[in-house]
């Protein structure tokens, strides 16, 4: 006995949808791995940050100085700007104005 064809059509669509967006995951990691080996050959380290991270992750260090992990988070975070004050090339998008407002913690 055949399908309906409305169980075909949601089969054909669950695997369109899933296939199609599968792809795209994995294309768009591919290219943002491909930038990020780029951006290593020109120098040997590279941000690990997003504004927005690093900003929430210097706000829960200032909210939670007594935390066991707050001294290895300042570490993370001092070791970040290092790397956006002394290099040229960034992953993320980091203005000019944005990393010369930084401070180490």
């Amino acid at each position: 006995m055949p399908l309906p064809a409305e169980v075909l059509g949601m089969l054909a669509f669950t695997l369109l949808a899933f296939w199609g967006i599968a792809l795209w995951a994995l294309t768009r990691t591919l290219r943002q791995e491909s930038r990020k080996v780029e951006i290593l050959k020109h120098q040997d380290r590279m941000d690990t940050y997003s504004p927005r991270a690093l900003a929430d992750l210097r706000e829960w260090i200032e909210n939670n100085p007594d935390d066991p992990l707050a001294d290895r988070a300042r570490e993370r975070y001092n070791e970040c700007v290092d790397v956006l004050t002394q290099t040229d090339r960034h992953f993320y998008d980091w203005s000019d104005a944005e990393i010369e407002r930084l401070e180490r913690l």
